[in-house]
């Protein structure tokens, strides 16, 4: 079977989001990669593997995700060729932005236990 990269759209608001998608797609067979950008709710899947599989694993942890792309993954880039002039000085490279990091847990992910007691004795009487 040929690699392909394959693109799903899923939805991730915090850490435990995260972890729950990415245990059961790394599990999968044929797998050489696996990118989650956090911040855009996209899963990239590099690999061998049927996307259906990949879908039907995330759908078990009762997440919405939907296909993107599928094809075939990114050649590198063949390396260029050095000019033959003077190095030029390095540029002072601005530092790049943090992503702002994930809560801990969300409201989809919290799971409030809730009981009740049906109280069925006589209603008091006073005489």
């Amino acid at each position: 079977m040929a690699t392909k990269k394959i693109e799903l759209k899923v939805t991730i608001n915090c850490e435990k989001c995260k972890t729950e998608v990415l245990k059961p797609v790394a599990k999968l067979k044929g797998i050489d990669e696996v990118t989650l950008n956090a911040e855009k709710g996209t899963l990239t899947v590099v690999g061998s593997v049927d996307p259906v599989s990949i879908i039907t694993a995330i759908k078990k942890t009762r997440r919405f995700v939907e296909i993107t792309s599928v094809g075939p993954p990114k050649k590198p880039d063949p390396p260029k060729p050095k000019p033959a002039g003077p190095p030029k000085p390095p540029k002072p490279a601005d530092p790049p932005k943090p992503c702002p990091p994930l809560p801990a847990c969300c409201k989809q992910c919290q799971l409030v236990g809730v009981s009740y007691v049906i109280y069925d004795s006589a209603p008091c009487s006073i005489l």
